[in-house]
């Protein structure tokens, strides 16, 4: 099911045009655009999309990315293994997309992104996803998708409730929804403002939101829990420094390789039950409730 943006028709007979009202989707790129005056917008705007080349150069080898995804594909394994029509908001350069097409060979996997700058990576990544551009705010997708995963995104846009909302409608009946987002706003520093982060959450305040929505929260636990300390040091170095997004990704390869292995203990702990109360980041797991 398809609503339109422009007459809010919801039908199943589309095509590249609204049968009601004529409203057609524009191309950028061979990507569908359902925003396309938002598409190359940056620099305050969400984010900024020249930042798309150097992280998808620094993703592949970064531990947080990498012990991140392992994160994320066992999350979408233990509690929607049996997923078979998956999107994520806010692909980005598809390096978790890419993931979640290995983990699940035979879903069929929508990837949208408001930058096609982004789109544009993620198709060099991605074999079979479709990739398409839209805003967040407003998704077209009605009651289609099992699951869909937005990470590391919602803290970019001030209309979260509207995203979370907009989630809500795409999902079929007790469809999944996986979150990441940065946490605690005592650790905020320059590197918040150079990713144009508008927040970053309380657990109280994710978890308030989500439920708000209209979903259940079937699991909710801190992650960067052993970690937090070398963070809190660097994001205190940080705080009036000039920074960059990718300030945090460069950093020595034996200090990544160290890194990488202290994630690997925090996920085993996940895994097992524990739910860490505080840390740099925040995974939520949830499910649509019926209204």
């Amino acid at each position: 099911m398809i609503k339109c943006p422009v007459c809010s028709m919801e039908t199943e007979n589309w095509g590249k045009s609204c049968p009601i009202c004529g409203f057609s989707v524009a191309s950028i790129d061979s990507f569908d655009a359902w925003a396309p005056e938002l598409a190359k917008s940056g620099s305050g705007d969400f984010f900024d999309p020249e930042k798309f080349k150097e992280l998808a150069t620094l993703e592949d080898a970064n531990f947080w990315f990498q012990a991140r995804n392992e994160l994320l594909l066992w999350a979408l394994k233990r509690y929607f293994g049996k997923l078979e029509r998956y999107s994520e908001i806010g692909c980005g350069t598809g390096y978790v997309l890419r993931g979640v097409e290995q983990a699940f060979p035979n879903a069929a996997i929508v990837g949208t992104e408001l930058f096609v700058e982004g789109l544009n990576y993620a198709a060099q990544r991605c074999k079979r996803a479709k990739l398409v551009q839209l805003d967040a705010r407003q998704i077209p997708y009605r009651s289609q998708f099992d699951v869909v995963g937005i990470y590391d995104v919602l803290e970019h846009i001030e209309a979260d409730k509207a995203v979370l909302g907009q989630i809500y409608e795409s999902l079929v009946p007790e469809g999944g929804l996986v979150i990441t987002v940065p946490q605690h706003a005592w650790l905020w520093s320059s590197v918040d403002d150079a990713a144009c982060h508008v927040r970053r959450y309380s657990a109280s305040e994710l978890e308030h939101k989500v439920m708000a929505a209209g979903f259940e929260v079937l699991r909710s636990s801190s992650f960067v829990f052993l970690l937090l300390p070398i963070m809190v040091v660097a994001r205190l170095v940080k705080r009036k420094a000039v920074s960059d997004t990718s300030a945090e990704l460069r950093i020595n390869r034996y200090l990544n390789w160290l890194f990488r292995k202290i994630m690997c203990v925090e996920f085993n702990l996940i895994r097992y039950g524990v739910n860490f109360p505080i840390g740099g980041s925040r995974l939520l797991i949830a499910r649509k409730k019926s209204r």
